[in-house]
């Protein structure tokens, strides 16, 4: 029976501020709309953590069973590549976790006391938002191997995640929130493209299409370039269309993370050394949410 620590290496903690930045977002923009649901944000920190861990799971079932995980592999040595899980345990914690997930979010879509169509399209999101944290590396086809991961990361991480979460909170679609949530979305796969040019070589040797490896490192850091820039220049279009006051500018502070890691991203040599800027990214992310959503409050 696998051990406690090889669980908690297993659930990647590493990767859930990212998971939490889009709700985090969603749910401080409706509070500074005046609209906040304490049951609401709590159920959607625990769906989204659920969701997160189910696809960390799947990630490292699925590579290790299709024989992705192996020697040339970059990255930290995965649960079940190193031994520490066994693949049917494995399999056994990621349908627990699902399952977790589905009570949660049904939980969820309950307290939010939307109406009864919309909570149908909010249980079919769930169940998209499952089958694709599943999907990523699980499956005939898994997406993760095709190159549509970066897609998904961005329409899960960001525009799900905070309208989503705004509109439970608030019962409200704001056209212009979209702006931010792409924001989130284009950070969340500048992490997912630095995972991915980490990994390039392991990946095209193994069989892994990621978009790195399908177009190649020199474009694959130019589209890193442009998400970073990118995500930066439609939170601004969107404080420009909402000026309140100077506040809303805080989010700013994440910029001298940002010139830092492209200036890494663009003359690294190495791809190994690319992975303390996975972290450094995704905590970049969080404080982009949390930034954000409380200079809007202020």
């Amino acid at each position: 029976m696998a051990s406690f620590s090889a669980w908690i290496d297993a659930f990647r903690l590493r990767t859930l501020p990212l998971a939490l930045s889009s709700v985090f977002l969603g749910a401080l923009i409706a509070y500074s709309d005046g609209m906040f649901s304490v049951s609401v944000g709590i159920l959607s920190v625990t769906t989204t953590l659920f969701l997160q861990i189910s696809s960390n799971l799947a990630n490292d079932y699925g590579d290790a069973k299709s024989g992705k995980d192996n020697a040339d592999r970059v990255g930290p040595m995965r649960s079940v590549q190193g031994g520490g899980i066994s693949l049917v345990e494995m399999k056994r914690m990621t349908i627990v976790f699902v399952i977790l997930s589905l009570i949660s979010g049904l939980a969820l879509i309950y307290c939010a006391n939307i109406n009864f169509g919309y909570s149908i399209l909010f249980f079919v999101m769930g169940i998209g938002a499952i089958a694709a944290a599943i999907n990523y590396t699980v499956g005939k086809n898994p997406f993760g191997y095709i190159g549509w991961g970066d897609f998904f990361v961005f329409v899960f991480f960001g525009l799900t995640g905070v309208v989503g979460s705004y509109y439970l909170h608030t019962g409200i679609f704001s056209i212009s929130i979209l702006l931010p949530a792409s924001s989130v979305g284009m950070l969340s796969a500048a992490v997912l493209n630095l995972n991915n040019l980490r990994d390039r070589v392991g990946d095209k040797k193994s069989g892994k299409r990621t978009l790195v490896v399908v177009i190649g490192a020199k474009w694959a850091t130019a589209y890193h370039v442009f998400l970073l820039i990118g995500a930066i220049s439609l939170a601004l279009i969107y404080i420009y269309i909402n000026y309140i006051s100077l506040y809303q500018f805080l989010f700013l502070l994440i910029t001298p993370i940002l010139i830092f890691d492209i200036h890494k991203v663009v003359f690294n040599k190495e791809p190994y050394k690319l992975d303390s800027e996975l972290k450094r990214i995704a905590i970049a992310t969080l404080l982009f949410s949390i930034l954000f959503g409380v200079g809007m409050i202020l």
